[in-house]
């Protein structure tokens, strides 16, 4: 889940809000993000792997908030791993990014979403 945006490293470039599927994140004074909707976080982290700042930190754990600060985020030594970890932008020549393979993962699942939303209006009696 989505834990803390690190203030001080955000450059307001509003990423992380634009690649959110569940509008977690807002923007905030100065277009900085900000946690508006924290537990719809679906702990995906695409806000992590987008963020070029590394201002974003988010706990594995999916069901409550750790309540990680910046600074236990920062200690943690994991701020910008995801990104790193990924091949993403500065990282790609020390880390290979598969993160492409995801597309058809994506559209398996909003397919799935399309025909369970027309299954429950059959199901609710109302038609196709």
């Amino acid at each position: 889940m989505i834990e803390v945006v690190i203030d001080d490293r955000c450059g307001g470039c509003g990423d992380c809000v634009d690649v959110c599927p569940s509008d977690v994140l807002a923007r905030g004074p100065g277009g900085k993000a900000v946690i508006a909707r924290q537990a719809d976080c679906q702990t995906c982290y695409l806000c992590e792997l987008y963020c070029p700042e590394d201002a974003l930190f988010v706990w594995p754990q999916t069901d409550s908030v750790a309540d990680v600060t910046a600074q236990q985020a920062l200690a943690t030594g994991d701020v910008g791993g995801f990104r790193r970890d990924s091949g993403w932008d500065e990282h790609a020549a020390t880390h290979t990014n598969q993160h492409w393979r995801m597309g058809a993962i994506f559209e398996r699942a909003r397919l799935m979403a399309i025909d369970a939303a027309k299954t429950a209006r059959t199901e609710d009696g109302r038609t196709k």
